[in-house]
């Protein structure tokens, strides 16, 4: 390997990095954004020559082309790919990995991995003079099941690497709405005055999926609903939209104030559950217009009493949103799939439009499928004759605003970001881990009081418990 910068990718041959990870690296190839001197090395189990393994990656970067295939820019990407075999759970194997670094002085190593191999790869590294100060590691998802194994996790990661050269992937923070977020709300002199207690009644998360656990049930049924999309996905854009101005854009004056919020969040145990959270499982139903088997029919399934849906009202203490809920809602087997934030401002004090029915201004911003912000607005309807109010929608459309020739992948940002040795966009330990002690508060609530999750059908958007949490307040699910 001739360059002096390395990725390695563990576990190179596995779904992740074929479906997501090479595709992104030669993407940023593709618009010249992958620096020179860095080289791509592949590492897994498997006995592959550089070819097969250029051969495997062809295939997944054509996958996920759609159109945007060049084979100049793939011929640059492929001089830069080799493969080693190594084996995470034998010293000897690092060797191999080793000699194929010889040359590099940095190096980033990713581990697309399952969880119980970060201990060996991190002491295999160590043993092997790899986790030097100019190395750094990048881990995905989950960190754990709770807050015990989370620090489980992160001691073993902090024995081979400075807290400042690991990087935390939660992918979301990768999208290119998400990152709007922040533009939005301190870019824009209009917003930030009226982000308070003062001017907004509620906000609303919703993650929603039609897709069932689709395989991937031993892993599911560890974890359920709140475990997989809570802690990390919705609790990191609760803290997009509620986090205070930070002082400068750089990693620790942003993570600091998502810090801050999380160590807001109000503890939520005992009978506060049953008023303040929703638990449900999906059944029989139809899902994306096609029949769908209930969850305990899934593969490898059976009985059993983890969520595939989940609806919490949050609140965060402190000044800026003392008495405004947020409900957090994700689930699978729903109607439709969406990620979007939509925040209520309060209805006007008073009205002179006598017998008008006046709709609060709702602020609306979707992350997928498509990428776009909305603001609804009342609105004088064309006439000569008296005023009739209706409810209009200002619209802007990030891929029409901004014409691309294709959607990114959001692991393309992270990756080029981890390049730049820039943690802005990746989770912090005390982050983390400050998330974790929220959701384990509510999953030993459920257990103390013996909340197990209610059916619902595939289709729906969840148990009749999910509406009756938010009717509860006065507040209906913004379901269009």
């Amino acid at each position: 390997m001739k360059a002096d910068r390395a990725i390695v990718i563990f576990g190179a041959t596995g779904d992740l990095s074929l479906r997501m990870l090479l595709p992104s690296l030669y993407f940023l190839e593709l618009d010249g954004l992958l620096p020179a001197g860095w080289a791509v090395l592949g590492a897994s189990r498997s006995a592959l020559s550089d070819e097969a393994f250029a051969e495997k990656t062809l295939a997944a970067v054509k996958a996920r082309a759609d159109g945007h295939f060049d084979e100049g820019a793939w011929k640059r990407f492929r001089a830069r790919l080799s493969y080693v075999a190594v084996d995470a759970e034998t010293p000897a194997s690092f060797e191999g990995l080793k000699a194929a670094l010889s040359g590099a002085r940095e190096a980033i190593y990713y581990l697309s991995t399952s969880p119980n191999l970060f201990e060996p790869i991190c002491a295999n590294l160590q043993a092997a003079g790899l986790a030097h100060d100019n190395s750094r590691i990048v881990v995905e998802k989950p960190m754990g099941h709770d807050l015990a194994s989370c620090r489980e996790i992160n001691d073993v990661l902090g024995t081979a690497f400075d807290e400042s050269r690991i990087f935390r992937i939660d992918h979301y923070l990768g999208k290119e709405a998400v990152q709007n977020l922040i533009a939005l709300r301190f870019a824009n002199a209009f917003f930030e005055p009226l982000w308070d207690h003062v001017s907004i009644e509620q906000v609303q998360i919703t993650v929603a999926e039609t897709v069932g656990v689709e395989g991937r049930w031993s892993y599911y049924d560890d974890y359920g609903a709140i475990r997989d999309m809570v802690q990390n996905h919705i609790l990191q854009l609760l803290c997009l939209v509620a986090m205070e101005p930070p002082a400068h854009l750089d990693a620790d004056s942003v993570r600091n104030e998502k810090v801050k919020v999380l160590r807001s969040l109000r503890p939520l145990s005992g009978r506060d559950v049953w008023n303040k959270t929703a638990r449900g499982q999906y059944g029989k139903g139809v899902a994306d217009g096609r029949t769908a088997i209930g969850y305990a029919d899934e593969t490898g399934g059976g009985e059993s009493d983890t969520e595939t849906f989940v609806a919490i009202r949050a609140d965060i203490d402190n000044w800026r949103w003392a008495g405004v809920p947020f409900y957090l809602r994700t689930g699978k087997r729903l109607p439709e799939r969406s990620s979007e934030i939509m925040i209520q401002f309060r209805a006007v004090p008073h009205s002179i439009f006598s017998g008008q029915d006046l709709r609060a201004n709702r602020l609306t911003i979707r992350l997928q499928p498509e990428e776009e912000i909305s603001l609804s607005l009342m609105n004088k309807t064309p006439s000569i004759e008296g005023v009739e109010l209706k409810p209009v929608s200002l619209n802007l459309s990030l891929d029409d605003a901004f014409k691309q020739g294709r959607r990114r992948i959001a692991y393309e940002r992270l990756l080029l970001e981890a390049i730049k040795n820039n943690t802005t966009l990746f989770v912090r330990r005390d982050e983390q881990e400050a998330a974790w002690i929220w959701v384990d508060g509510i999953v030993d609530g459920w257990k103390r009081q013996g909340m197990a999750p209610s059916a619902y059908p595939a289709g729906a958007w969840g148990p009749s418990a999910a509406y009756a949490l938010i009717e509860r307040d006065g507040h209906s699910w913004d379901d269009r």
